[in-house]
Parts: C-alpha cells; structure tokens; sequence
C-alpha cells in the first residue's frame, strides 16, 4: 500500500504542474490587472510597481521564476494584501476553512448515509419517499438561499444564534455555517447511499450471508453496509476538499476569514499569486483525499488489491 501512495503521489506531479499553468495563464488573460483601480496611477508610479513584482517581464519569464518559487515552497507576495505574502494567507485562512469543513462534512456523511440507509431498508415506504423528498428539496435550493433563511430566522427573528463572525470559534459562531454547508451535502449523500444500498441488498452475497443464518443486523453491519458505501467514499473525496476550500458564499455570507473568501477577493481584485496559490493548493489537496478514497476501498472492499 506504501508503495502505491508514492506512486500515486509522485504521478500528481505532472497533473498539478497543468493546473499551476493553466491558472497562470488564465489569470493573466482575464481584462483588467492587479493595479488598475479607480485612482490612476502617474505612470512611473505604476512601472515601478511592475517592477518590483517582476510583472514587466516576458511572460515565459514570470512563469519560470513563478514555478521556481513554487517549487521551493514560496507563492510569492499577494498583491493587494501587500503586509503578508500568500502562503501567510493561506495557512491563515485554511485552520477556520477545515474546521467549518470539517464539521460539516462529517455531520453529512453520518446523517446523510443513516438518512439513506433507512430509506433502502424500508424502500418504497412513507419513510423512503419523506426522505427523498427531503434529499430532493436539499439538493435544488442552493446553499446561499439556505444561509441567509437561517441567518433570519435563527438570528434575526428568534435571536438564537449570531448572524454573523467568527467570534473566538466558539459553537454559536459555528453552527449555522455549518448547517448551511451540511444540508446540501446530506441531501447527496442520501441518494448515493439509498440506491447503492439497495443494489447491495440485492447482491448474491448478502443473499449468500442470509442463506447461511447470519443475523440481519450483523449482514448489515459487516457486509451490506461497506459495499454501499464504496460510492459514497468516492463522493466525498472531491466533496470534502470542496467544502473545505470552496466555501465560498458560505465564508462571505457569514463573514468568515477562511480561505475561500480570499479566493474571492482575489479573483477581483486580480491578485494574481493569490488566486494561482488558492487553485494550486485546492488542486493539491483534492488529489490528496482522491489517494485517501482509494486507500480506504482497499478497508471496505477485500477485492481490491495495490499490487
């Protein structure tokens, strides 16, 4: 298995030497630059600007002293935020992303496949299409319809819980953040478990685990529910890197310095070493959980070999 994951870890290397370059360059075509704002710059102002972050250079030229940066380790300065350099940013900003993430990626995976679980057990019953009505409803209204009703209704109307912040991290700060990322992913992870779990179910070997006197919960347990969750595990490895780093609207909705909403603020402001930073290392780490998928079929599933 070791050997598999350096494998797989030095094949990500080409894979993420395309995204640095189509995000460098693709940033750089976009209209607008990282020092045109509303107050024009005397000319010699803004060429010494260049100057200083090598922008007036040839572009093969940037990229190479880019890459070489990167290669040490280094994205560069961020342009706009001129007090800290991108990697500052980054590790400032990603502990509140994979804490939020976090939760709210773990809360969906244990109520989204118990949600489905129960639906397959009990298919066709007033229970499975209560919870995919449910799972349908969770999937069509996006999250940045969701945040603001609960931010309403919790913390305007009832007063229950902050609107916004976030604070000293503490559970209030963090619950409807949390919920508004969740519900999405719960409403997938159901559907993906309940039609997986039903094609399990109908296996020849859990007939084979019945046939031979197994209690239904211990098929169930050891058998039904590790094939069903193959499909969900390959679902939550790009998910979870998603959450962790793409909440976006959640991040600017809620006022949470995480780095999503650097992301953003970037993007607008075309900070370039910001942006390809953020995309370089979102790359890197859905690659990373993409290895961890693969690994843990290896634990649900005895057919699957590294050799």
């Amino acid at each position: 298995m070791l050997s598999y994951a350096v494998r797989r870890l030095l094949g990500a290397i080409p894979t993420l030497l395309v995204i640095l370059t189509i995000a460098f360059f693709m940033i750089r075509l976009a209209p607008g630059g990282p020092f045109d704002d509303e107050r024009t710059l005397p000319a010699e102002i803004e060429a010494n600007m260049k100057a200083a972050y090598n922008l007036d250079q040839p572009l093969p030229v940037q990229y190479l002293r880019y890459l070489g940066g990167v290669l040490r380790g280094d994205f560069g300065p961020s342009f706009k935020y001129r007090d800290f350099t991108v990697n500052q940013l980054i590790w400032g900003g990603f502990p509140v992303s994979l804490r939020i993430g976090g939760i709210a990626i773990a809360l969906a995976a244990v109520v989204g496949t118990t949600l489905g679980a129960l639906a397959a057990l009990r298919q066709n019953s007033g229970l499975d299409h209560g919870v995919m009505a449910l799972a349908m409803t969770g999937i069509t209204i996006p999250n940045f319809v969701v945040a603001p009703l609960l931010t309403l209704v919790l913390g305007v109307h009832l007063g229950l819980l902050p609107v916004g912040g976030y604070g000293d991290g503490s559970w209030r700060n963090l619950l409807l953040p949390v919920v508004a990322l969740a519900l999405p992913q719960i409403a997938y992870i159901a559907r993906l478990t309940r039609a997986s779990m039903i094609e399990t179910l109908r296996s020849n070997f859990v007939r084979t685990a019945r046939a031979k006197g197994l209690p239904e919960g211990t098929m169930l347990r050891r058998h039904a529910l590790k094939g069903a969750l193959l499909p969900v595990v390959s679902y939550l490895g790009p998910a979870t890197a998603g959450i962790i780093t793409g909440s976006v609207v959640i991040e600017q909705i809620f006022g949470i310095p995480g780095i999503g909403r650097y992301f953003v603020q970037g993007a607008l402001n075309r900070d370039y070493t910001l942006v390809m930073g953020v995309v370089v290392f979102y790359g890197a780490l859905i690659i990373l959980f993409n290895l961890l998928v693969d690994l843990l079929y290896g634990a649900l599933d005895p057919r699957v070999r590294y050799d």
